[in-house]
């Protein structure tokens, strides 16, 4: 670690820290007595406290966000000059990087045509709704408003992207919520016995019940069906065989919006340019923003057909026939300035095939340690993005207790290792440990993970 601050700045910034910041998804009362964990420096794939301990990020930067890894110059350099030369000016205008960087992303979206920038998953998640409304008031007399969700995805931190959220705990203490949300099933193999499936074609058994559900809310009620192309927070859940072929039917066969968040899953995360992509599906809307700039700037898109597009102008005549919604930060350069960069690196350096051998790899490797450890129930994951499901018992498939799943995070967090783990989003379902490490990713890195989850169970689990 670059040992810029000295040891005193670095004590000034802990209890700055500990006295003003809000930190995210945290109980702030264990800081009274000990210091916040403060991130000093990152570079590749590993990043360093206010202590100098030096950590493995597992997770691309806690979130599935750092896809390209820290410390790179290249895209630092491109949002400087980018800024000096024009920072801002609102979206209902163009910049020179936003022209550039829709004309790139499209080109890796075969079927998809406009790109609406905006700064956050959450607001990107929340424009494709008001779109799907707008819609059902221009053309079906606001009838065609539902939007269908899936139990255990998640897309995003806004009452209206809650309402579509299928994690009960992150939603809990929220409410009332935004009506017009209906929630679909799960589609998650493992757990196929809980919904009274049948033990062949689950892929198709769990996109029928989608059906079911349209059937029963009405067909000419339903606008959209918004899914994660792999469920992410919610387990780490890829999708079974046939389960995408029958949703795109489904789709089609009721005139619904097919509306795919790839906020986690996109710009490679899953070897592919989107997740998407891995299942043969063509999606209407697709959102994305954390690998969108590797979080070196903040940039989020929502992602449509031209046939969505040009049903906001096909009446110029109507005064109120346009998408009339305004994204602040969506008018900032600094984002698809650092998306354009973040994206000639994935293409430079081959990282979408790295993703795919190491994601392999390392699959390889989780499948053997459920080989030594009975607490691993199932492993699962696309690329790299994977995940562990803990057990207390293999024959029942009883969840293993959230406490003792984020022990064995602690104890990775202890050896070095930082990784995830589901925590407070499905009740009785926070036990699948979660890796996302960054696609530049090698086999030393993916060694030292398993050794050190490996490690983390025997002491745990014996």
């Amino acid at each position: 670690m670059d040992g810029t601050l000295s040891q005193n700045d670095l004590s000034h910034v802990v209890e700055a820290d500990r006295a003003h910041v809000w930190h995210h998804l945290t109980q702030h009362k264990p800081f009274e007595t000990n210091d916040p964990r403060i991130i000093v420096e990152g570079k590749g794939m590993r990043v360093w406290d206010q202590k100098g301990k030096e950590h493995l990020d597992a997770v691309s930067g806690g979130v599935w966000t750092v896809n390209v890894g820290y410390g790179r110059e290249s895209i630092a350099k491109a949002v400087y000059d980018q800024l000096l030369k024009l920072n801002y000016f609102a979206g209902s205008a163009g910049s020179i990087p936003g022209a550039l960087f829709s004309e790139k992303l499209i080109s890796k979206m075969p079927g998809m045509t406009r790109v609406y920038y905006t700064n956050s998953g959450s607001e990107a998640n929340e424009k494709a709704f008001k779109m799907v409304r707008q819609i059902a008031h221009k053309r079906y007399g606001g009838k065609k408003h539902k939007i269908l969700y899936r139990d255990r995805d998640y897309h995003g931190t806004t009452i209206s992207c809650l309402s579509a959220g299928g994690q009960e705990e992150r939603n809990a203490q929220y409410g009332p919520y935004t009506p017009g949300f209906v929630k679909v099933p799960h589609c998650l193999e493992y757990r196929a016995g809980d919904q009274g499936a049948p033990t062949e074609n689950y892929g198709e058994w769990a996109a029928d019940q989608i059906e079911q559900v349209i059937l029963r809310e009405g067909a000419d009620t339903i606008g959209a069906l918004c899914l994660e192309p792999v469920t992410a927070g919610g387990g780490v859940i890829t999708p079974p065989k046939g389960y995408w072929d029958r949703v795109q039917e489904i789709c089609r066969k009721y005139d619904i919006l097919l509306h795919i968040d790839e906020v986690v899953c996109g710009v490679g995360r899953t070897g592919t340019w989107f997740g998407y992509q891995q299942y043969g599906v063509q999606p209407d809307m697709v959102t994305m923003a954390k690998g969108v700039a590797s979080g070196y700037a903040a940039i989020a898109c929502l992602v449509t057909t031209e046939d969505v597009f040009s049903m906001f102008k096909d009446d110029a005549s109507d005064p109120m026939n346009y998408f009339r919604d305004i994204s602040t930060f969506g008018g900032c350069t600094a984002g698809p300035a650092a998306a354009l960069e973040n994206m000639r690196i994935i293409e430079d350096e081959d990282l979408l095939e790295n993703t795919t051998n190491m994601g392999a790899y390392m699959l390889d490797q989780l499948h053997a340690l459920a080989d030594k450890h009975a607490v691993i129930g199932d492993v699962r994951g696309k690329g790299l993005f994977l995940g562990a499901e803990l057990v207390a018992d293999r024959e029942t498939r009883a969840p293993m207790a959230e406490a003792r799943v984020q022990k064995v995070v602690g104890d990775c967090m202890q050896q070095g290792v930082v990784i995830g783990a589901t925590n407070r989003s499905v009740p009785g379902f926070n036990n699948t440990l979660c890796f996302s490490p960054a696609l530049i990713a090698t086999k030393d890195d993916i060694n030292q993970i398993i050794s050190s989850v490996d490690e983390a169970l025997g002491r745990e689990f014996g």
